[in-house]
């Protein structure tokens, strides 16, 4: 099974690809306030239909490059 992740779209500088941010909410190990953490993933976006703002659904792949392994999926809604 592969992963499948939801962010939005930072970056589509890039042709076919796009950078998306995502965000994810946890505990702290000592004083368990509930901490935002962020991490970028480099997705293939073939068609170039991915914009700057947008919420997309990223899916773990083959690697395409050095630094791009996740493909996104699906567009839910433009930004």
């Amino acid at each position: 099974m592969r992963k499948e992740l939801v962010g939005k779209v930072v970056s589509d500088k890039m042709n076919k690809t796009v950078v998306v941010e995502v965000e994810r909410v946890v505990p702290h190990p000592l004083y368990k306030k509930m901490i935002r953490k962020r991490k970028k993933f480099y997705a293939h976006d073939p068609e170039n239909k991915a914009k700057e703002g947008d919420m997309v659904k990223i899916r773990e792949c083959k690697p395409y490059s050095k630094l791009k392994r996740w493909k996104v999926i699906e567009i839910f809604k433009k930004g």
